[in-house]
């Protein structure tokens, strides 16, 4: 009997500390990934399994890149030189159903520059302020003119780094 009460203190004291875990985690996202794109759940993104589909995820993670895209200017600089990103690969864990209905919010920020590549990260989070999925980008800077891979110019690193308020 007194073990029993023991693990049933110790799985409330876990869910109590996950819990707190999970929201110190939210504000760190939602302070540290400088871009957020809110966007409602849709009831056509629903499965036959009651809950949004993985396909819709990847959408939501699409529009959080262009949304990044178009606050950093790489967007508007295609435009004019048809040199700007192309993405080489994506990847999303999931961690929580979504439902309709329902609103996330994805917070994104700049993993890394390199050379001719860049990575950003995304975070989707849930009407509970619980992290949905987690999403990392791999973007290529590439010269469209040329059919090649394009330097990342310092302009475009300082630009990102006034947004993250960061050095990358």
């Amino acid at each position: 009997m007194i073990m029993a009460a023991t693990r049933k203190n110790n799985k409330n004291l876990i869910q109590i500390c996950y819990s707190k875990i999970r929201s110190s985690a939210y504000f760190y996202y939602m302070k540290h990934f400088p871009v957020k794109l809110p966007i409602r759940i849709d009831w056509s993104e629903m499965d036959l399994f009651g809950h949004v589909n993985n396909v819709a995820y990847f959408k939501y993670i699409q529009a959080s890149r262009v949304n990044y895209w178009e606050k950093t200017g790489l967007a508007a600089t295609f435009s004019e030189t048809k040199i700007g990103p192309i993405l080489l690969s994506t990847t999303c864990k999931f961690i929580k159903p979504l439902h309709y209905p329902g609103n996330i919010i994805i917070a994104a920020k700049m993993e890394f520059i390199k050379n001719t590549s860049f990575g950003i990260e995304h975070y989707i989070i849930n009407e509970d302020n619980e992290i949905a999925a987690e999403a990392h980008d791999i973007i290529v800077n590439f010269d469209f003119n040329k059919n090649e891979k394009a330097p990342i110019t310092n302009a475009y690193r300082k630009t990102v780094e006034a947004i993250e308020g960061r050095k990358i």
